[in-house]
């Protein structure tokens, strides 16, 4: 999830064990039952997959970043932006932005910090994953694109990072599209030891908190990326030009840096940018989010996530879950386009 690594046992957790490994993030809120959930069947798949690349990508400096984006429909449409995970990229919105642009919508995919053709502007610059910078990127982005705002829709790092502009600065986001919920975490509450069958599923964190963790993901990024695909979505399909388009983007020269420092972070292993302590206090109560809100969950997903009655608390404004049906795991939009692109359309007419 977050920076990234959702392993999926090829088992669920039940829902209370899911609840409970959501914790390290922060996830987990009074649980109440939400009327307004439902379950939906995940429809057909979509006929508009294709390995050809986004073309042409496009590059804008924004903040402290040279920030690389795909764009597709008008340019006086309104905009959504749509964020991806880790280890993902901005092809697993390659079907959902052709449905989206043709129901009238502007589409931005940026690179996350550290991905493909995204750029930091200056060597000093720390190589930071803590969740509030890379949500302050997104902001940059917006501004240096004049876009004042947009429904924000995402899975993994980008469903954390669209909860906390959501969530902090309501008036740049119209409306959100949220993969598993509510992700605004803390190191306080990272830091907060799990039973061992929860503990299991972070494994990776474990690991990326070692020198020899860092050193393994340096050397064998592809081949680790490839595992948490098949453990985090265990019933999708995929081949290997299509994760080869994805894992490419792995290639940026920042990657290991920032999903180290991103897990490490979250451990309270690695220190942030003490100029951002405010915000990530303002985060660590865990904000509500009032602007309109779909969640979204696939029915395989085997990353570590928090059952759906932990969060609903957390939506104030006009809110719907969603379970997609049909072996839909951790990637969402990649594996359920149509699905995710409904929910966008849905919530931008609340």
């Amino acid at each position: 999830m977050a920076d990234n690594v959702d392993h999926d046992r090829r088992r669920f957790l039940g829902a209370a064990a899911m609840a409970v490994a959501a914790a390290p993030f922060g996830l987990i809120g009074c649980a109440h039952t939400d009327s307004t959930r439902t379950t939906r069947a995940v429809p057909p798949k979509s006929t508009l997959r294709t390995h050809i690349p986004f073309s042409p990508l496009k590059q804008v400096d924004a903040g402290v970043l040279n920030v690389g984006y795909a764009e597709a429909g008008g340019a006086d449409a309104p905009p959504v932006v749509l964020l991806h995970g880790w280890p993902y990229d901005i092809y697993s919105f390659a079907d959902v932005a052709p449905l989206l642009a043709n129901a009238g919508y502007r589409v931005l995919i940026p690179y996350l910090r550290g991905y493909g053709t995204t750029r930091f502007q200056s060597s000093e610059t720390l190589r930071s994953g803590q969740q509030s910078v890379v949500a302050l990127d997104i902001i940059a982005l917006m501004d240096a694109l004049k876009i004042e705002k947009a429904i924000l829709a995402g899975y993994d790092w980008g469903a954390r990072t669209a909860n906390i502009i959501a969530a902090l600065w309501p008036e740049r986001c119209k409306a959100m599209v949220s993969v598993s919920g509510y992700l605004i975490g803390s190191q306080k509450a990272g830091g907060t030891p799990l039973p061992p069958q929860a503990e299991f599923e972070w494994w990776y964190q474990y690991y990326f908190a070692t020198e020899r963790g860092r050193a393994g993901y340096a050397t064998y990024r592809h081949d680790f990326a490839k595992l948490i695909w098949q453990l985090a979505s265990p019933k999708w399909d995929f081949d290997d030009a299509t994760f080869d388009r994805t894992a490419a983007s792995f290639d940026n020269p920042d990657h290991v840096s920032i999903v180290i420092h991103n897990y490490r972070w979250r451990l309270g292993l690695a220190e942030g940018e003490p100029k951002y302590d405010a915000l990530e206090m303002r985060l660590a109560t865990g904000p509500v989010v009032n602007v309109p809100t779909i969640t979204l969950e696939g029915d395989a997903n085997g990353a570590p996530h928090p059952d759906p009655s932990s969060y609903s608390n957390k939506f104030t404004g006009k809110y719907a879950h969603r379970t997609i049906k049909g072996g839909i795991g951790h990637n969402l939009p990649q594996e359920a386009p149509q699905a995710f692109a409904d929910a966008v359309i849905e919530v931008g007419g609340y």
